[in-house]
């Protein structure tokens, strides 16, 4: 006889606990807007002096003034684990040794001139924890 899935929910958490998380990871999705749609690319990051360092594999002319980053880190088996949005204005990283440092402490997925540094200044945080429902 097999038990019933776990009943599961999400509890939203401070935006201090939400930053606390992003700043214990450092693989994310950077999410913009790109001819009408969402585009969604993979990221790495870095929480430093109130703001995000990401680098991603983005054409820096594509990108908009504001963009969103997403960061989670959810267990396939239970469902469990945390998510964090953040959202605010961006501006890409265009001092040379400024740039070159973050391109050595985060790996990135370059492709050709797609390999972007960029500064994101969160205006908007939220996250949620996603646990097992009590019973």
């Amino acid at each position: 006889m097999s038990l019933p899935p776990a009943a599961l929910r999400m509890a939203e958490v401070s935006g201090a606990e939400a930053l606390w998380l992003v700043e214990g990871s450092s693989l994310g999705r950077l999410v913009y807007p790109q001819r009408g749609q969402s585009a969604v690319r993979p990221a790495r990051h870095v929480w430093e002096y109130g703001r995000l360092i990401v680098r991603t594999p983005v054409r820096a002319a594509a990108l908009p003034d504001a963009v969103t980053y997403q960061v989670d880190e959810i267990r396939v088996v239970g469902g469990t684990g945390w998510t964090v949005t953040l959202s605010g204005p961006a501006e890409v990283i265009d001092d040379p040794d400024e740039a070159a440092h973050y391109r050595r402490t985060l790996t990135g997925w370059t492709h050709g001139p797609h390999d972007t540094v960029l500064c994101l200044r969160p205006r908007t945080v939220s996250g949620f924890r996603l646990l097992r429902a009590e019973v």
